[in-house]
């Protein structure tokens, strides 16, 4: 049995259904908020939307990648807060330059350490990483000291360049690094051995081990990458901010798997895509960005997004049932 063989097959009508279903939402979001604000449709809105989606985008990149391969990353919004500290270090010690270095090197070490952890000691992602992400934040308190770190004044503005806004428009350099991250991404999974055998393991993964897939190398790998998805995240906040903490981005790690839930990549692993998880981060921040528009009580947003994470999975799981 090779890794095409147990690879996912061409979507069938109820994948083409749940895709359809998604797009729709999103498509009658944008036609609502269009009629009812002047401000939806301006360039300076759409930017906003783009730059206010980048990290949790490059949050549900990872998120969705780790999915599709079986596991849970609980730890991304750590391994964000923790890389972002390293840089703002070494930035500080040596340069711009190595500091940004650094903190992407970071995590993808901290992935690697999760995907190992799974992977070797067999304890279950969801529990792995949860306990991981505990333990990074502790390091990161204990490198801080509890306090909110900045890089040094005369490397403060370069430092920030990727919250500036570039020719295209006012595009942030954070919304380009994103876009360009997804692409790479999206390649890879959809193009790619790599790609198919993620497919395969997620699917099944002991049909996976016995084709000859060395599923532990691979499943260190999308943890890896995750990683470092999570680092240019906290990359991009610690720009925008020009500093770092370890509390930075708490909670933003169950947006970021909601996203692609809400997307249609399956908890159960072996289904799902880059794009999916993007159509999912787009309609939580167009939920966002309409309740700003429409001066809506944003406590209200909570509530929205649990029911869309809920729905989601519930018609997950029907579709399931019926193919079964």
């Amino acid at each position: 049995m090779t890794a095409e063989v147990v690879a996912k097959s061409a979507p069938g009508r109820s994948a083409r259904l749940r895709d359809l279903g998604i797009v729709l939402g999103v498509v009658l979001i944008v036609v609502v908020l269009s009629l009812s604000t002047s401000t939806f449709l301006t360039t300076g809105n759409l930017v906003n939307l783009l730059d206010q989606a980048a990290v949790v985008g490059l949050l549900a990149t990872a998120a969705t990648l780790v999915i599709i391969s079986g596991s849970f990353d609980l730890s991304i919004t750590a391994v964000l807060a923790l890389s972002a500290i390293v840089a703002v270090a070494v930035t500080n010690a040596a340069g711009v330059g190595p500091g940004l270095i650094a903190g992407v090197l970071a995590g993808a070490v901290l992935g690697t350490v999760n995907g190992i952890v799974v992977v070797r000691i067999k304890v279950h992602s969801f529990i792995a990483t949860l306990a991981l992400s505990i333990i990074y934040r502790g390091v990161a308190v204990i490198l801080t000291a509890g306090a909110i770190v900045y890089p040094a004044e005369d490397r403060a503005t370069a430092f920030q360049a990727l919250s500036w806004p570039t020719v295209l428009g006012g595009v942030t350099a954070a919304s380009l690094l994103f876009l360009a991250v997804v692409a790479v991404c999206w390649v890879l999974l959809a193009r790619t051995t790599f790609g198919r055998r993620v497919y395969a393991i997620g699917g099944n993964e002991e049909a996976a081990r016995l084709s000859g897939i060395r599923v532990g190398q691979i499943k260190v790998a999308v943890f890896a990458i995750s990683g470092v998805c999570a680092a240019l995240g906290g990359l991009i906040l610690a720009a925008r901010g020009g500093s770092a903490q370890a509390s930075l981005a708490t909670g933003m790690e169950m947006t970021a798997i909601a996203a692609a839930v809400v997307g249609g990549t399956s908890v159960m692993g072996g289904e799902g895509a880059i794009w999916r998880g993007l159509i999912g981060v787009l309609l939580i921040t167009l939920i966002g960005n309409g309740f700003n528009l429409l001066g809506w009580d944003t406590i209200y947003q909570q509530v929205v997004q649990g029911a869309l994470i809920l729905g989601a999975v519930s018609l997950d799981r029907l579709l399931r049932g019926r193919r079964s």
